[in-house]
């Protein structure tokens, strides 16, 4: 099944997409819109567009556990997003997110992607950081049932 991943932002939005075999992850740049239904309905609409069956929301959580209130938002775009998908056969997961960005900011240094372009492309990437999380867990949860 393809799966799209959204780093949700306050400023962007990145995008990841996995193959249907789920096993590579790309990032495929940012959703549009300004304010949180502008960016739940791109989504929604990439995802359709990519024939995804499932979207997953990186859910900030912090260190400790807890979660603040970057995660609260989180789950109302994931909500919007359900909104948007009602009707459609398209499931909202949320999954934990913790240090993607720092992740994602490491492997754009490591490829020594400059600055204006790193802000651009810092979103999707952490987006593709979390897919490819998420895919690691379906493949070893497919392992465990064998």
């Amino acid at each position: 099944m393809r799966i799209l991943a959204a780093d949700y932002g306050d400023a962007r939005t990145g995008l990841a997409v996995c193959d249907s075999n789920e096993t590579i992850a790309s990032p495929i740049g940012n959703a549009e819109g300004k304010g949180l239904f502008a960016v739940a309905s791109s989504t929604a609409a990439k995802a359709l567009e990519r024939g995804a069956g499932m979207i997953v929301v990186g859910l900030p959580v912090n260190m400790d556990g807890t979660e603040g209130p970057r995660a609260a938002k989180c789950r109302k775009f994931a909500a919007a997003l359900e909104r948007e998908l009602e009707g459609k056969d398209v499931e909202v997961v949320l999954w934990d997110e913790r240090s993607t960005t720092v992740q994602a900011y490491r492997n754009l240094l490591a490829a020594d992607v400059s600055g204006k372009k790193k802000r651009g492309l810092i979103d999707s990437e952490a987006a593709r950081i979390i897919l490819d999380s998420y895919l690691s867990y379906r493949r070893n949860q497919k392992q465990k049932e064998e």
